[in-house]
Parts: C-alpha cells; sequence; structure tokens
C-alpha cells in the first residue's frame, strides 16, 4: 500500500481543494440568497467530496502509522472541526447575510491555516 502513498495523497489535496471550492460557492449562494443552495445535489455533493476527503485522509495516517498522533495533526483535525462549524454558520445556521459572510471567511481562514499545517507538519501552521 505504501507504494500508493503519491496517489493517495494527491487524491486528498484534491478533494480537499474541491471541497474548499463547493464551500465557497454554497456559502456565496448562502449570503446572496439563491435558491439553488436548496437542490438536492447541491445537498449530497459536499457529503461525497468530504467522506473521500476523511477517509483518504485516515487511509494515509494508517499507511504512514501515525499512532500516537503527531501534535501537527491534532492541531489539524481540531481545525477540521472548527473549520466544520464556521462552515454550518455560513450556509446553514447565519442569521444574516453579514453573519453567514463572516462566518465564511473565517472558514476560509481556518482552511489555510489547516493547509499550512499540512504543509509544515507544525500546530504554528506558515509561522513555523
Amino acid at each position: 500500500m505504501i507504494e500508493h502513498y503519491l496517489v493517495l495523497k494527491q487524491l486528498h489535496i484534491t478533494a480537499a481543494y474541491a471541497s474548499l471550492a463547493f464551500f465557497v460557492l454554497r456559502a456565496f449562494w448562502s449570503v446572496r440568497g439563491v435558491s439553488l443552495l436548496q437542490a438536492r445535489w447541491v445537498k449530497v455533493v459536499p457529503h461525497v467530496i468530504d467522506t473521500l476527503l476523511l477517509t483518504l485522509g485516515v487511509t494515509l495516517a494508517v499507511l504512514l502509522n501515525f499512532w500516537p498522533l503527531p501534535p501537527w495533526l491534532i492541531a489539524k483535525i481540531t481545525a477540521l472541526v472548527i473549520y466544520i462549524l464556521l462552515g454550518t454558520v455560513a450556509i446553514k445556521l447565519g442569521r444574516t447575510p453579514r453573519i453567514r459572510a463572516t462566518a465564511a471567511v473565517a472558514a476560509v481562514l481556518t482552511f489555510a491555516y489547516i493547509v499550512g499545517v499540512a504543509v509544515e507538519h507544525s500546530p504554528l501552521s506558515w509561522l513555523s
């Protein structure tokens, strides 16, 4: 399985950027009040992408024998939970367009932190 590491890693990265791109689109629709946000496919596709992303991430962690989890991976998972919560506010729970837009920007900044943690292998992200 280790011989597939680079392919799995690239698929994980691709799924992460696809997840971000679709999140930004849905957040924009949410702020603008676009009814397409209620379409069935718009509700299903993010779950498919994110399930693939999480499955690939867990597969890579198992493949690389990340147990106990290194501090940078704990930081990445913690930030992922924050990203999900902010995304939920940005798309579903935010009462006003301003709240949804602010949550969306915070979610994208959190995503940037997650990428920095993954690249630098440090909880300090881009500051390390």
